[in-house]
C-alpha cells in the first residue's frame, strides 16, 4: 500500500542519511494504461479527471522526470520526501 511505502521510505531516509544515502518516494496519480490490452472504464476515467485540478491524465514521462530529478545532484539535499505526481489530486 502507499501508506507502507511512505512510512518505509521515511524510516530509511532517517536511517541512511548519515551515509549520504537519499530515500524518497514518488506517488503517481491517474495515468493512462501502460499496455493497450487494458480497457478504460470511461465512467471511472471521467470521475478521476473531474477530481484532478489539472483536469487531465498524467503522462508516464512526467513520472519518469520526477524520478530523474530526485536521483540527480540537483536533489542532493532532498531525502524522506513524498513527491505526488498527480495533477493536484492529493491537494484537494
Amino acid at each position: 500500500s502507499k501508506g507502507a511505502v511512505r512510512i518505509f521510505s521515511k524510516a530509511m531516509a532517517v536511517r541512511h542519511g548519515k551515509d549520504n544515502i537519499r530515500v524518497n518516494s514518488v506517488h503517481p496519480g491517474f495515468m493512462p494504461p501502460m499496455t493497450s490490452g487494458i480497457a478504460y472504464d470511461q465512467d471511472q476515467r471521467r470521475q478521476s479527471l473531474d477530481q484532478t485540478p489539472m483536469g487531465r491524465e498524467g503522462r508516464i514521462e512526467e513520472v519518469a522526470n520526477a524520478v530523474l530529478f530526485l536521483a540527480s545532484d540537483e536533489a542532493s539535499y532532498i531525502t524522506g520526501a513524498e513527491l505526488a505526481v498527480d495533477g493536484g489530486f492529493t491537494a484537494k
